[in-house]
């Protein structure tokens, strides 16, 4: 099979309370609030979406937000840190920045060359800042605090925490991603998608304590494929690689598979299509609570159990 995976397309997370996850990312990090809907599988749930001003495939850093959760303690077999994507050149001010926003940076390290920063969000969850090449032409959102030219562009990429990294970079190479370093107990995957964004996994051995999965976690990795047919030929090959991949899931905005990886981390592969602006123009994303057609009759009712954002 010659089709590639090239690129991330969504990650997403469980939170806390819904309007500290939404002042964070809007606030704080400035992103756009792309997409207010629910839990599919728990409709009195929010599930919300935030990326750059036009919500592109590898931007998308979606929440859970269960309020009862308890919190999670992120390890080996999760995926461990989010990292984001800046134009080269914008560390300085996301350094001053996150200080002026009380937030702790926990690391300057980077990693293969990588200039970046480590900082914690409102629940815990690692998130990196990292200067990338060829982003700098996507249109990003701006809330005032942050110039566009220093704005977050979408996913530079993601850490994966694993007891052995042997049979997931195996699943990489399948997919098309190549080896790109290794650096202690870091070896780094790489994918060209024509965005420029999420083309980085990193895997980093940790033979430490089971992740306990709660608020600051990352449920799932999604991996972007162009369409429906593109989708299915992955579905097919996985079920001969051995894998156990789930019946096609309607997304409303894109149609996903599920599976679990060796290491344990809950891959998706999600299409492209139909995209962000399938039931609201680009210009007003976010604005309206959008429901799948199969909740719309219960709309009255999870409004009213639906928090304030």
């Amino acid at each position: 099979m010659s089709e590639k995976i090239e690129g991330l397309h969504h990650i997403t997370a469980v939170s806390g309370p819904a309007k500290e996850n939404y002042d964070f990312y809007t606030g704080k990090l400035g992103l756009r609030f792309t997409k207010k809907t629910i839990n599919f599988d728990d409709p009195f749930t929010h599930h919300l979406y935030y990326g750059n001003y036009e919500a592109t495939p590898g931007s998308a850093i979606t929440f859970f937000p269960w309020q009862g959760v308890e919190q999670g303690l992120p390890n080996t077999g999760e995926a461990t840190v989010v990292s984001y994507a800046v134009p080269t050149g914008s560390l300085d001010f996301w350094k001053e920045h996150l200080v002026a926003e009380g937030i702790e940076i926990i690391n300057e390290e980077g990693r293969f060359g990588d200039k970046s920063i480590l900082f914690k969000d409102v629940e815990g969850m690692k998130n990196e800042i990292v200067e990338s090449e060829g982003v700098e032409d996507i249109r990003p959102q701006s809330n005032g605090k942050i110039a566009p030219k220093d704005a977050i562009r979408g996913f530079y990429g993601t850490t994966l925490s694993l007891a052995d990294i042997s049979r997931t970079a195996e699943l990489l190479q399948e997919f098309g991603w190549q080896k790109h370093g290794k650096e202690n107990n870091i070896t780094r995957y790489t994918s060209k998608p024509e965005n420029n964004l999420g083309t980085a996994i990193d895997l980093k051995i940790e033979t430490g304590l089971q992740g306990w999965f709660g608020r600051g976690s990352v449920h799932h990795i999604a991996f972007r494929v162009p369409d429906d047919n593109a989708q299915q030929k992955w579905r097919q090959k996985l079920l001969k690689m051995g894998f156990m991949p789930t019946p096609v899931q309607d997304r409303q905005y894109f149609r996903s598979i599920y599976f679990r990886e060796p290491g344990g981390v809950l891959f998706e592969i999600a299409t492209d299509t139909p995209g962000f602006t399938k039931d609201e123009p680009l210009e007003s994303l976010g604005q309206e609570l959008k429901l799948p057609p199969w909740h719309e009759q219960h709309r009255s009712e999870i409004e009213k159990r639906l928090p304030e954002l």
